[in-house]
């Protein structure tokens, strides 16, 4: 599994979701299937601030980016170009990558009572910027973010720590809707947003490998998001 892999795989995903969300509403399959997306997307952010020459240009891109997309995204939410009552998720990446920064920066300072006081202060800062900025599925998606910094790995202690921590915040945290199931007279409850802990079958795939990669891919990794909410808005609005 590639980069190029997850990126398209998440795409996809997310498209279905949105579909869901605007011109094909009622098939709940498109939204269990989008749920995978985000934690994918979440996690190559993780590995975008680590492969990436230069931070600066990582904050500056995802900063245009998400003053691109406002636009396209408050018209496939709220079919209105002004929408203030929730942003796009790409406003979720950037609190993200600040407050990975802010851990990076202790860690080179070395102190081990530091790093604990910043990352502990980087997942309350998460709590309190994701409710007051309204930003795509709130802190619950920056905490989706951290998990992935904080636990990026591949020892046993490393998937464990990413599968129960994204199982609390898809089901305890973010919760939603839920299927009743019926089964040997008794009913049990199936959150659907636990789709998303699917994700994690191809980022444990993943093997650091790129794939694909050209300024044909990186435009369209950049341009799909904000031209795909820009055609449904559109649509929608029609």
């Amino acid at each position: 599994m590639t980069s190029f892999t997850l990126h398209i795989m998440a795409m996809l995903f997310m498209l279905c979701d949105h579909l869901w969300a605007t011109i094909i509403p009622g098939n709940d399959w498109l939204t269990c299937v989008g749920r995978i997306a985000f934690p994918i997307f979440a996690f190559m952010i993780v590995e975008g601030y680590f492969h990436t020459r230069s931070v600066k240009k990582y904050l500056g891109r995802l900063l245009l980016l998400a003053f691109l997309s406002e636009i396209p995204f408050n018209l496939m939410m709220g079919s209105r170009i002004f929408y203030p009552i929730h942003q796009n998720v790409l406003w979720t990446f950037l609190i993200a990558v600040l407050l990975i920064h802010w851990n990076e920066k202790a860690k080179q300072k070395g102190r081990l009572l530091l790093r604990l006081l910043v990352a502990c202060g980087s997942v309350i800062a998460a709590f309190i910027l994701g409710l007051i900025t309204m930003v795509d599925y709130y802190h619950a998606g920056i905490f989706t973010v951290l998990v992935f910094y904080f636990f990026r790995g591949r020892k046993w202690w490393h998937l464990c720590g990413q599968f129960v921590l994204l199982a609390y915040i898809n089901i305890e945290i973010l919760s939603g809707y839920s299927y009743e199931i019926q089964f040997l007279d008794n009913t049990y409850y199936f959150v659907r947003q636990s789709f998303a802990l699917l994700a994690l079958i191809p980022i444990w795939l993943y093997r650091g490998k790129q794939g694909p990669y050209n300024k044909i891919v990186k435009t369209t990794y950049y341009a799909f998001y904000p031209v795909h909410m820009l055609i449904l808005g559109l649509i929608r609005m029609m």
